[in-house]
């Protein structure tokens, strides 16, 4: 039998470490929350290498005093609580006392501290949790630490970080997240000596969303707020036009902690339910202010799930918080647009401008404007769209009067067996009998009737021809009359810089022209009359869904999974050649039976079956 071991201090800090410390991101959000925490104005985030090799914050907070300088990187050391009481009433980021121990323990730190009683502060060497020497140093008011090589000590961890440009993507990310919930502070990140993002404390929090998020999204967001006895929620919602394919940009505060919440997620998603498209994330932030003790922040390591006493109230809370906000939007929206078209039609027609009562509250008080909230479920964009109705072309325009090869079918067919010389074809020449509702193609052949999804059928192809070109390299691209200026996150341009090839191979051609910022130049032709721009981010979104793939072929998939998108729609009439050429173009299909997403192409119904449903046979 084994004997217990007691466990050295230094391979017990290790080990805690794996818990806090996961990836430099976790090091730089316990820094940046202790410097929240210290009262500090501006933060400024230095990182190289995407932080393996160097994090350094520095801020202007209120300091370390001397004397408990190397108390501050003993285990369990904090001076946000006194006793286990405290816990339930914490209004700090953090309390546990477990960071700086657990960064001292894997890497390198310097640390420069000054408080405002003193005129000199302290310097510090820590080296695996080791204190390698303490002495006095002039520095700024405030507290300046250097994390040099992270897990220099624990190469194994090392194995498991990703590239150092998926790192630093993961540090914006997390201080984006950060400026969010403060910003009246100002925060500095810089990456490998290139600014990255600046904010700078105005305490307007669309200032904020502007910085990180770009123009776009600050002009398509709306207010909700929404109170009750214990708790208060607020925060800004996205529109349609910003909906993404990840939940990548939302974003939820808890007493000002970011937090991840399936409840308050729910919540939101389920208020714009109606509002949304199929596999669409809306945009939102939401912060939510509750009595501490109504809450439960110890039950994550890295303090990132909590727990609420009462789930059921605070789900009506920010549900009915975002549904008021959203309906009060579009009654204006709404009231305003009819005052604008009344407007237009007024001084146009001197009839009708004779006939309207000249009163400057006739908008307001007349009976035509409507006063109960709009429950009809439209998209949150009521504009019309003049393309809309010559949205949907005709495929295979470019298709010339090919003879198609026809099969050569054996008179002595048994109803199970298909019989055709063509080695390639997935399916006989089909007999086309007609179209059900524009959508449907009706065949026969042998005695069975064969119902074909125009739209899936369509997207089956459209996916493996493009997946062909990419593979060979063939993709024929479209020169845009305007190149378009696009301004991404920094993670989304994280994602782009390390995929360009792919975007490349895939038919984009893609200029930097910023910081943050690209130029669109050319566009792949299949994509037909897609919105290009969002067709580039829902491909960012693809590849972060991808993260896990090792191949670029898989990247490549889902790329060409949502240049579907194009094909031609249900309810769109198509003529006798435009379904002979799908037809004929679906039989030498590589996967002829199911769209990309899985629905089925084609039904087949055998006499037999038809029959019975006539009850001809029993």
């Amino acid at each position: 039998m084994k004997r217990i071991n007691m466990l050295t201090e230094e391979t017990s800090n290790k080990i805690a470490a794996g818990e806090v410390i996961e990836r430099p991101f976790s090091v730089v959000k316990e820094l940046v929350e202790n410097s929240i925490d210290a009262g500090s104005n501006s933060i400024d985030i230095i990182i190289e290498e995407g932080g393996l090799k160097s994090i350094n914050i520095i801020d202007d907070g209120s300091g370390i005093h001397p004397e408990d300088l190397s108390k501050a990187f003993l285990p369990h050391s904090t001076s946000k609580i006194q006793n286990i009481d405290d816990i339930f009433n914490i209004n700090t980021l953090g309390f546990r006392g477990e960071a700086l121990a657990s960064i001292a323990a894997v890497s390198k730190v310097n640390l420069k501290s000054r408080t405002k009683e003193f005129d000199y502060g302290r310097d510090i060497e820590i080296e695996s949790g080791k204190i390698n020497s303490i002495k006095d140093a002039g520095c700024n008011l405030g507290t300046n630490i250097l994390v040099r090589d992270l897990f220099f000590n624990v190469p194994a961890r090392l194995k498991f970080m990703k590239s150092s440009s998926k790192e630093a993507s993961s540090i914006s990310d997390i201080i984006n997240r950060l400026a969010l919930c403060n910003p009246d502070k100002s925060f500095n990140l810089i990456n490998n000596n290139k600014n990255v993002m600046h904010t700078y404390g105005t305490n307007n929090i669309v200032d904020v969303i502007r910085i990180i998020y770009g123009k776009t999204v600050s002009e398509n967001i709306i207010y909700f707020e929404n109170h009750n006895d214990t708790a208060s929620v607020y925060g800004y919602i996205g529109n349609a036009d910003i909906t993404r394919g990840t939940r990548n940009h939302q974003s939820i505060f808890v007493n000002k902690r970011y937090i991840k919440s399936k409840l308050i997620t729910a919540a939101v998603e389920n208020a714009l339910k109606s509002f949304l498209m199929i596999n669409k994330f809306p945009f939102f932030v939401v912060f939510l202010d509750i009595y501490p003790e109504y809450i439960d922040v110890n039950i994550h390591p890295t303090k990132a799930e909590i727990k609420f006493k009462e789930d059921r109230e605070i789900f009506k809370l920010v549900f009915d918080g975002v549904h008021s906000g959203l309906r009060e939007s579009l009654k204006e929206k709404f009231e305003l647009q009819l005052k604008n078209d009344i407007n237009e039609l007024e001084s146009n027609s001197p009839i009708l401008k004779e006939s309207l009562p000249d009163d400057s509250n006739y908008f307001k008080n007349n009976s035509v404007i409507p006063v109960e909230p709009i429950t009809i479920d439209l998209p949150l964009d009521l504009k019309k769209n003049s393309d809309s109705l010559n949205s949907y072309t005709k495929i295979y325009d470019q298709i010339t009067q090919n003879d198609y090869i026809k099969s050569n079918k054996s008179e002595n067919i048994s109803e199970n067996q298909l019989v055709y010389k063509e080695e390639s074809a997935k399916f006989p020449d089909l007999k086309y009998i007609g179209t059900f509702n524009n959508t449907y193609i009706m065949c026969e052949y042998a005695s069975e009737l064969y119902i074909i999804d125009q739209h899936a059928a369509h997207e089956r192809i459209m996916f493996e021809k493009y997946r062909k070109e990419i593979g060979e390299g063939t993709v024929t691209s479209q020169i845009l009359l305007s190149p378009v200026v696009l301004e991404l996150s920094a993670e989304d341009y994280f994602i782009y810089s390390e995929n360009d090839e792919i975007f490349k191979n895939a038919g984009f051609n893609i200029e930097v022209f910023g910081d943050n910022t690209i130029t669109i130049r050319e566009v792949p032709y299949i994509l037909g009359k897609l919105e290009y721009k969002n067709m580039f981010l829902s491909m960012i979104d693809s590849i972060k869904n991808s993260s896990s793939a090792k191949t670029v072929d898989i990247k490549y998939n889902n790329i060409a999974t949502l240049a579907c998108k194009s094909a031609v729609k249900a309810n769109h009439k198509l003529n006798e050649q435009e379904i002979g050429a799908l037809l004929n173009d679906l039989r030498y299909a590589e996967e002829p039976f199911n769209c990309p997403h899985g629905r089925p192409t084609i039904i087949k119904m055998t006499l037999y079956e038809l029959e019975k449903k006539f009850k001809r046979i029993q």
